[in-house]
Parts: C-alpha cells; structure tokens; sequence
C-alpha cells in the first residue's frame, strides 16, 4: 500500500511539473511578435495544461480513493485462477 502512495505521488509530482511547463510555454506565447507561432504555441500550452491538469485531477482522486481503503490497486479485470 504503501508503494501505491509512493507511485502516485510521483507522478502527481511529475503531473505539476508539466502543469508549469504548460503555464511557462503560455507565457511565452504571449511575447511572441508573429501571429503564426503565436495561435501555435497558445494552442500547444493549453493542450498541455489540459492534459497535466486532468492527470492531476485523476492522481488525487486515486490518492483519496486509496486513502478510504476503497482501491487495493488491482487490476479488477484481471482473471483469478
């Protein structure tokens, strides 16, 4: 269990990391002089924000299910024999 902690935890770390690199990428869009890299690198930042912030958003969700003891972390698909 304690593993799962460990594993989720990092890559809700990781998750974060590519949440500022997405803010950092938006920020420099905007100090861009040509409208071509502009609209290219505005839609790359927040396609990137979107990503990071929805697996943000599913780690902590995974992180609060394990909490309340509701998530063994297998696979439920998985075949017993």
């Amino acid at each position: 269990m304690c593993v799962a902690y460990i594993k989720y935890g990092v890559l809700l770390l990781v998750g974060l990391l590519f949440l500022l690199l997405g803010i950092q990428v938006l920020v420099g869009a905007y100090r861009m002089n040509d409208p071509f890299s502009f609209v290219l690198a505005f839609f790359a930042a927040n396609f990137i924000i979107l990503i990071s912030a929805a697996l943000c958003l599913g780690f902590v969700l995974r992180l609060l299910r394990l909490r309340r003891g509701g998530d063994t972390g297998e696979d439920p698909t998985a075949k017993v024999d």
